[in-house]
């Protein structure tokens, strides 16, 4: 049998972003939250809620640029110019959140490393949906090379997708907090949530609507048989999982609203792929047209298939020591 590698290079690119999404969303999220949480001790467990895997959480970051880069070069270098500027204001972002991080705790200026871990994983978070927007709005090729303006990126569709993403993460911040903490938090997280969980879905149908006319490619996929019949299901799948929200917040559940929010965006995430295949660089470049050569495709997955089930099984372990409830003073 014979074996696409660029496909599989295509599936690890898109795991990778994914898990990214699923395990560092939810801490972009407390830190755009954290305006909404109360000074002192509610902040503290907030931020210890976190603290053991935030970083390790941005692996997948890594990886997913990383593997793009190597695996398909030509779309990396025709990709970056397109959306510097998003790009190096996600940086910033995490800056601002790494540093705020390690000296909050440890200097009189609590306000100050707070509005920066607020203001960094805000920004952070709307430069993550701004790029998401501006490669799916389409990037203009010329040759093999960037074609478009400076600009380019920032459109109203690109804005969308940014603020949805700033309010999906907060979602997954507050389930997140529903899950892990307890007491007034927790309260106020579950207070949060229905708001939250209405904002994000009314999210997911604006920047759903609006997809299918950024490109006759995105229309086929989506109004048109065979590509109806994949999609069909995604916008079900959704109003089942929002139903089944509503439902788990009103008879409190801790555990079940992550996991359904999770789920939403694992079906955002499928009808976007299903949306964007076979291109990496809307509507130019597929992902064979930017793949590496067969060869430096076979050596780089030796060492994923190595890598990735360590990074799985440390991360794993970490989540499990770090299980239960947190305080402001650490984990119970």
């Amino acid at each position: 049998m014979n074996i696409d590698l660029t496909v599989v290079w295509a599936g690890i690119i898109a795991f990778a972003v994914f898990a990214y999404v699923a395990m560092d969303g939810f801490d972009l999220g407390i830190g755009i939250l954290f305006p909404w949480i109360a000074k002192g001790a509610a902040r503290s467990a907030a931020i210890n809620s976190i603290a053991p895997v935030w970083d390790g959480n941005e692996t997948w970051l890594v990886l997913g640029g990383g593997g793009l880069l190597a695996a398909f070069p030509l779309a990396y270098a025709v990709i970056m110019p397109a959306v510097y500027v998003p790009i190096i204001a996600m940086l910033l972002g995490l800056v601002f959140r790494g540093v705020a991080f390690e000296f909050r705790t440890r200097t009189g200026r609590l306000w100050l490393w707070d509005v920066a871990f607020a203001f960094g994983s805000t920004l952070a978070s709307f430069a993550q949906g701004v790029t998401l927007g501006a490669i799916l709005q389409g990037i203009v090729v010329t040759g093999r090379s960037y074609g478009g303006g400076w600009w380019d990126w920032l459109t109203p569709f690109s804005l969308l997708t940014g603020t949805a993403v700033v309010i999906g993460y907060g979602l997954l911040g507050a389930c997140w907090l529903i899950y892990r903490t307890e007491g007034l938090l927790q309260e106020r997280c579950f207070r949060l949530a229905p708001w939250l969980g209405a904002a994000t879905l009314g999210a997911v149908v604006a920047v759903s609507a609006a997809t299918p006319f950024l490109s006759y490619h995105y229309y086929t996929r989506w109004l048109h048989a065979p590509g109806l019949y994949l999609t069909a299901p995604v916008p079900i799948l959704v109003g089942i999982s929002a139903v089944l929200f509503v439902r788990s917040l009103s008879r409190r559940a801790e555990l079940a609203p992550f996991l359904l929010t999770l789920g939403v965006f694992l079906l955002s995430f499928i009808g976007l792929g299903n949306s964007m295949f076979p291109y990496l660089v809307p509507p130019s470049i597929t992902i064979w047209d930017a793949a590496a050569p067969p060869a430096s495709q076979v050596f780089m997955l030796v060492g994923v298939s190595i890598m990735v089930p360590i990074i799985l099984a440390y991360t794993g372990y970490a989540y499990w020591v770090f299980r239960g409830k947190v305080g402001h003073e650490g984990y119970h």
